[in-house]
């Protein structure tokens, strides 16, 4: 062997655990600044909403003596049900952006029978605050869902044809007997 190749050699040996130090020094140097930056370097990272959406104004609605059902219409489906705890509703939700830490909501609603018993969870956000969470680049307005008494006037409170005009068109409503075929006989 010559000796320009016998040094070639030993100086590689020398190198080689340096290079392989640093780079394993590197792979455990992913730390949250380079986390940033990398969250920096992405363009767009969509904000996620999960679970069950419950507002500080639905858990106001909320009165212990309800049913299963009434709970069901203002709250909605629950997220979670079990077997083994029947008497128990779960609703949980979270919201995900970039830039914020997750936040997590969670309210229990228990049951006696098919009575609201009580209820337990986080203080929710309103649905203001909610849509202002959401839309931090723009803020967006949240609609009033309310009707004036000047809109409500626009409508007939009653049918036309008073107290009979009322059977009339609840018999109107009932379905047809009999339906028109789907295709032209032939």
């Amino acid at each position: 062997m010559p000796v320009s190749s016998f040094f070639h050699v030993r100086a590689i040996a020398r190198v080689m655990p340096v290079v392989l130090a640093a780079a394993l020094g590197a792979c455990s140097s992913f730390d949250q600044g380079t986390r940033n930056l990398a969250d920096a370097l992405t363009l767009y990272r969509p904000e996620v909403v999960q679970g069950n959406f419950v507002s500080r104004e639905q858990v106001g609605a909320l009165q212990p003596g309800m049913t299963r059902l009434q709970v069901r219409d203002i709250l909605g489906t629950p997220l979670i049900t079990s077997l083994f705890h029947e008497q128990r509703w779960d609703y949980v939700f979270t919201m995900q952006r970039q830039g914020v830490a997750p936040q997590r909501y969670r309210l229990t609603v228990f049951f006696n029978g098919d009575v609201l018993e009580r209820f337990d969870g986080d203080d929710m956000p309103s649905e203001t605050e909610f849509v202002q969470r959401i839309g931090r680049e723009r803020k967006l307005k949240v609609p009033v869902l309310e009707a004036s008494e000047e809109q409500l006037a626009k409508f007939p409170t009653s049918s036309p044809g008073g107290a009979d005009g009322a059977a009339d068109a609840a018999e109107t409503a009932q379905p047809a007997a009999s339906y028109p075929p789907l295709e032209p006989a032939r």
